[in-house]
C-alpha cells in the first residue's frame, strides 16, 4: 500500500491493518522528512488519545493529516506503532 499526498509517496508498506476503512501504516515505513508534530490530540473512546503529524510537501502543508496512538488500549494493540491518514491523502495498492 502507498499512501501519496501532494503527488508525493509519504508511506509505503506491504504490512498495513485496516481497522475502520482506514489503513495504519507502520511507523518505520513513512517518509519523515515529510512529517511534523503536531499539537492536536483526540480521543477515541476505544483505542485512546490520538496524535498528529501535519505533512509539507513541497512547500504545501496539510495540518493534522497523519495521526497515532502513542498509547493504545488493549483493544487497539494491532495499531501500536502506526500511522493513518486522511485529509486527501490517498492510500492505493
Amino acid at each position: 500500500m502507498k499512501a501519496i499526498w501532494n503527488d508525493t509517496i509519504i508511506a509505503e508498506s506491504d504490512d498495513t491493518v485496516v481497522i475502520e476503512n482506514n489503513h495504519y501504516f507502520p511507523a518505520e515505513s513513512i517518509k519523515k522528512e515529510y512529517f511534523k508534530s503536531s499539537e492536536t490530540h483526540s480521543t477515541c473512546p476505544w483505542k485512546g488519545v490520538a496524535s498528529y503529524y501535519t505533512l509539507e510537501v513541497d512547500g504545501k502543508e496539510n495540518v493534522d493529516a497523519a495521526w497515532y496512538y502513542p498509547e493504545v488500549s488493549e483493544l487497539a494493540k494491532t495499531i501500536k506503532g502506526r500511522v493513518a491518514f486522511w485529509k486527501g491523502v490517498s492510500v492505493v495498492q
